[in-house]
């Protein structure tokens, strides 16, 4: 898969996300910036007005509950999720416990290229609505998300990586 590629597709009764991004920096950094929940604010679209409702700073280790409250259309809804690996700094998956799916399992890999490191996503999932909704909305927006992810995740490495050269 290319640097800031996001393919969607059909497993089974699953969708399947398979993102993934080249980002400068070492995975230990890499990884110390996804163990902090704070930060998902940073890679999130801002039109979807996501953020963390549990107390901050939140401990993130295998059984960690996060809630969330975000829009989506305009509509308000809570998204609870578990991290239900963490390997650091290779991998953590989290799954959805409440939200917008009938389910949501969500794996962050981290692989260290030389002074980089490729940021792989896979994600299953099944929306409500099925396949007619995935097609009309979820899949879209979806892809959209992971794009948008990539990007500022390019962008903020880059910019941390130039403070460190200043």
């Amino acid at each position: 898969m290319e640097n800031n590629a996001c393919v969607i597709g059909r497993e089974g009764r699953s969708y399947v996300v398979r993102a993934s991004t080249v980002v400068p920096g070492t995975r230990d950094e890499v990884f110390a910036f996804f163990s902090d929940a704070a930060n998902l604010e940073a890679l999130t679209p801002k039109h979807l007005n996501f953020s963390i409702v549990s107390p901050q700073p939140v401990n993130i280790k295998q059984g960690a509950i996060i809630d969330y409250r975000l829009k989506l259309y305009g509509i308000p809804f809570g998204w609870q999720t578990e991290i239900t690996v963490w390997e650091p700094p290779f991998r953590f998956v989290d799954e959805q416990r409440k939200g917008p799916y009938h389910y949501w399992i969500h794996e962050h890999s981290f692989v260290e290229q030389d002074a980089t490191t490729l940021v792989q996503d896979h994600v299953c999932y099944s929306p409500w609505g099925g396949a007619l909704v995935n097609a009309l909305f979820v899949a879209r927006d979806v892809e959209k998300i992971f794009n948008f992810r990539a990007r500022r995740l390019q962008e903020l490495f880059t910019q941390q990586q130039l403070r460190s050269l200043a």
